[in-house]
Order: structure tokens, then sequence, then C-alpha cells
């Protein structure tokens, strides 16, 4: 074996090792601090496998990335879900769909469906002392309980990730349990690493870049270990922006893909203003815009005949307890809230992005609609602040189509929020430094390429091959930086 391959094969297996001691480690309740450094030791030996991957021959790339992704994917599998409960609520929803029943319609709680309450779900007795349980109200002294958060409000998920509810629920064998769910995000995980090194392939990139998806610890932990359905929106919006590069002439097809994904979360459509980069004619907007709208209107369709409630159900009380319509309640706007008084900061993070949309789609580059999508999705993120680490799924993969690391430093942010913040008694600190020091490497960064003549003035120099005895090949392209 060549000694630089063997070198990111053993980065490799150290990266895997302490991922599985990591994941099986449950100490996001007992012990915090400790578990986030546990996750920092991850993104460390992530580091240095991807420093390791530089030097890799061309031809040794593709499959040692392949071989990583699903490594590093795996290990996701070793435990239940440690730091989330959102995957019980996924499974609670696909069980009520499969009964018939539309999942807008009641809360978990709700007397009318304790029919289908399975006992791994809604435990009793002493299994409810655990701090993930929920109590829910219930005749007689045993005490009665849930692992779902938020037991008492109605689902607040979009048609399409209901619908992956349900698949997964008719294709789980009696007493799987969790494990359907995290095999299912595993696999949509793998997905999105071959949807990015075909993108890549086809746009004659390097293909190293998928590293940062294929080895990124948050696609373990978020996606496989804690099911979190943003690794579907992940893909699909990975493909739709992959199809618009690809066929620049068939751009409805672009507009389908993310308008799945936009019904899947809701939090894609961050990107379609990258969609929409150097797009000059207002047909050709409406020819990726119209197509996405009309997917998600039509995949809320069925739901809304066959709900008696409201198919947006929680997602008003989602944004008011998540503190985005009031900046003095919670650690939203961090930033801004440093410099600015709490009630400019909504206005002002909806000025900001929507000048920085307008300049990605006047300045970006249509074949490579993925750097504005990131551009635009990394400075939501930073200004907005986020408490919860999955979020940022979305944001490493579109790193992993653009290549510019420094963005995931916004996602270690979110880590450091949802984990570390849990050490003090309120997140709003941990967000402020975390968040800015973020910023701060994003802007260094921009200072460093501009100041080597790769910013939106020069040409982009992506070298294809860089292995020893490979000559490069370096093609042109403008991007926003």
């Amino acid at each position: 074996m060549n000694p630089r391959t063997a070198l990111t094969a053993t980065s490799l297996a150290a990266l895997t090792t302490v991922l599985v001691l990591t994941i099986r480690y449950d100490g996001y309740f007992a012990d915090p601090g400790g578990l986030f450094w546990r996750y920092a030791a991850c993104w460390v030996l992530f580091a240095g496998a991807l420093l390791a991957l530089r030097r890799v021959p061309s031809s040794h790339v593709a499959p040692l990335l392949m071989a990583g992704a699903v490594a590093v994917t795996v290990t996701g599998l070793v435990a239940p879900p440690r730091t989330s409960t959102d995957s019980y609520r996924y499974a609670w929803d696909g069980r009520v769909q499969s009964a018939g029943v539309s999942p807008y319609d009641h809360a978990p709680q709700d007397p009318e469906l304790v029919r289908l309450r399975d006992p791994w779900l809604f435990p009793t007795g002493a299994a409810c002392t655990g701090p993930d349980r929920a109590r829910i109200p219930h005749p007689g002294p045993a005490p009665h309980c849930t692992r779902l958060n938020r037991p008492a409000v109605h689902t607040i998920y979009p048609p399409v990730a209901e619908a992956y509810f349900l698949t997964v629920d008719q294709l789980s064998p009696e007493g799987a349990r969790h494990k359907p769910l995290q095999i299912g995000a595993g696999l949509i995980a793998l997905g999105v690493t071959g949807a990015v090194l075909l993108i890549l392939r086809r746009r004659g990139t390097d293909l190293r870049r998928a590293a940062y998806w294929a080895w990124c610890p948050v696609v373990p932990i978020e996606a496989v270990n804690n099911a979190h359905v943003d690794v579907l929106g992940a893909l699909l919006a990975v493909i739709g922006l992959g199809l618009l590069a690809v066929l620049p002439d068939r751009r409805s097809a672009g507009g389908l893909v993310i308008g799945a994904a936009v019904a899947t979360k809701l939090m894609p459509a961050v990107v379609l203003p990258g969609a929409l980069s150097g797009v000059r004619r207002v047909r050709d907007a409406a020819a990726v815009l119209l197509p996405a709208a009309a997917f998600t209107a039509l995949a809320y369709l069925p739901y809304v005949l066959l709900s008696d409630g409201s198919v947006f159900g929680y997602l008003g009380g989602y944004v008011e307890e998540e503190g985005y319509d009031d900046a003095a309640d919670g650690a939203r706007y961090a930033l801004l809230r440093l410099v600015l008084p709490d009630s400019w900061a909504l206005p002002v993070v909806l000025a900001v992005m929507a000048g920085v949309s307008l300049y990605v789609m006047w300045r970006g580059d249509p074949h490579r609609p993925w750097s504005g999508a990131l551009l635009v999705t990394g400075w939501a993120f930073a200004l907005l602040t986020p408490g919860y680490s999955w979020y940022a799924l979305l944001l490493v993969a579109l790193v992993a189509l653009d290549g510019r690391w420094e963005w995931l430093g916004v996602t270690l942010a979110g880590l450091a929020v949802y984990v570390f913040g849990r050490v003090f008694d309120h997140q709003e600190p941990t967000a402020a430094i975390a968040y800015g020091l973020a910023a701060l490497l994003v802007l260094a960064a921009a200072a460093v390429r501009r100041r080597r003549g790769t910013a939106t003035s020069q040409p982009e120099v992506s070298i294809q091959a860089s292995g020893p005895g490979s000559p490069p090949s370096a093609r042109t392209a403008s991007r926003p930086t």
C-alpha cells in the first residue's frame, strides 16, 4: 500500500474508533462537558484525516473515500439515539400513519391514540425515571411517560418527511424499535456521499472534497445515531443543485427535487437563492421556483385532504419556543445582540439575508449553484445562531460540493451550543462565542483567498489531480466568497 494512503487509512481507523467510544458514551445529561471534549477529539482526528488525504494518489482517492464513508457511517449504529429524541417522534408518526390516522390530527398523548402506544415509546413505572422521559396524563397510580419530546403538541414535520416515516414503519420488522430509522438514515448519508462524488466527477473537480461530508463526525452522530430526517433534505438539496449544474437546459428537474427537499424539512428553502445564481430572465427563475412550489404544495395536498387539523402542526409554536420571533427570549441572534438592541435583530437579519441572496442571484455562477447556496446558508446560520447541531447537515453537504472548509466552523458552533452550552445555565454566552469565532474564521479565510487572487474578481483554480506523477488539470469558474 502507498505510504500516504496507509497514513490516511490509519487516520480513518483512529477516527472511527473514537467515534464509537464517543457515541457509546451516554453523557449528554450526566456529563455534557466530557461529551463535548470527546466530540472535539473526533473533529481533530477528522481534520488530520483530511490533511492526510491531500497527499493520497488520485487513483486511490475514490475507493478510500467510500471505504471511509462506510466505516464512519456505521459508527452511528453502535448505540441508541444519544443526544436527541426526535427519531422517537418519527417512529410514532410512522406508526400512526400505518394505522390510517393523519399524524397532524392528534398529539401523542391524546387518549384517542392509546391503542397505538408501544411500550418502548410509552414506558410505565420505574422506566419513567430517565431524564429524557416526558410524563403524560393517565388514570391510576403508576406513572406513564413517553420517549417523545413535546407529547402535548401536534407533529411539525412536512409531508415528504412523513411519507419517509411511513415507509420506514412499513418496512420495519416487529420489535425493531429505533434501528430501522438509524439504518435508513445511514443509507441516505451514504447516498449523499455518492451524489457529491458524482457531481464532482461530472464537474472535473477534485473528489477529495467529498470527504468533508463522508468523514465529518456530525454525519454519524446526527444523521445516523440520532437519525435526523435533515439528512434526507440534504440529499434532495444536493441532487437538485447538481441537476441545475449538470442539466442547465432542464432547470425544472432541479426545481422539482429542491421542492422535495423543502417538503422534507422546510430549511432547504435557503438554497433557492443559490439555485438562481446568475439567472437574468424571469422565465429561467420561474423554471426553478414554480416546480419547487408546485411539488411542495402537491406533497401537502393528500395530508390536507386526510387531516382535520392544520398540516403545519406545531410550526408556529416551535418558532416562538426557539425565540426566533422574540430576540430577547433564548440564544438566537446572539452575535447581532452583542451590538444591537434586541428589537433590531430580526429586521437586520432579514435585511442582510436579502442582500446576500440578491448578491448571489446577481453575481453567482450558474454552473456552481451550491457555491451561492453555501454563502446564503452559512450566513443564515451565523446570524440566526441556531442551537441544534443537526441543522448543519445541509451546510456540511454544501461544503463538500464547494470546498470552502472554513464554513465547517459554523457546524462546530452549533455543536458547542447544543452540547457544551448545557454546562452553563443558559446558552447565550456559548452561542455568542462559538458563532463569533466561526464568523471570524470565515472572514479570515475570505481575506486570504482575496490576497491569493481567488475571490470573485479572479478565476477559481480547481486542481483535479494532485497525486505524485499526476499532471494537474485546471479549470476556471467564478464564485462568490
